[in-house]
């Protein structure tokens, strides 16, 4: 895995954003702690979270025909949540070409900071015909820019 933990700070890309999720019983396995799969959704939501802070909703990009298909997902599971705990799901953009984005993410405990997760995924652009296509140039200047991540990135969805 190409993946690793990463932190945000001042003079940092800032690509960046940060949600916080508050665990819901549902999300549990019968040995109380999140099931593994619960983390995807989480950084959908980080995904989702990052693009509206760049200023490119996800509905805008939906509505005019397109999508950005997963294609790769790798994770590292390092602590446990729990019911009852409120995670962050720290989401940036890794890498961007001119059909493919990749983001990562890093899953804290938002009380302690303690990291539960990292994760990756790669998406590549699928245009209103179904197939593989550039994202729109105006589109891919929006996810280059350098200041989400800052004042009001912050956020419950």
């Amino acid at each position: 895995m190409t993946f690793g933990i990463w932190k945000l700070g001042i003079g940092s890309s800032i690509r960046a954003a940060i949600v916080e999720i508050p665990v819901r019983y549902a999300e549990t396995d019968a040995s109380g702690v999140v099931w593994h799969g619960s983390y995807s959704a989480w950084l959908e939501v980080g995904r989702v979270h990052l693009l509206q802070a760049l200023g490119l909703p996800y509905t805008q990009v939906e509505a005019a025909g397109y999508a950005f298909v997963v294609t790769d997902l790798q994770a590292r599971y390092l602590a446990p949540a729990r019911f009852g705990d409120v995670v962050a799901v720290h989401t940036r953009i890794a890498d961007l070409k001119s059909r493919r984005i990749v983001f990562e993410y890093n899953v804290t405990n938002a009380a302690t900071g303690q990291l539960l997760a990292s994760a990756r995924t790669e998406h590549i652009c699928v245009g209103p015909a179904g197939a593989a296509t550039s994202i729109p140039p105006e589109w891919r200047e929006v996810l280059r820019r350098e200041d989400a991540g800052q004042e009001g990135s912050e956020n419950r969805p």
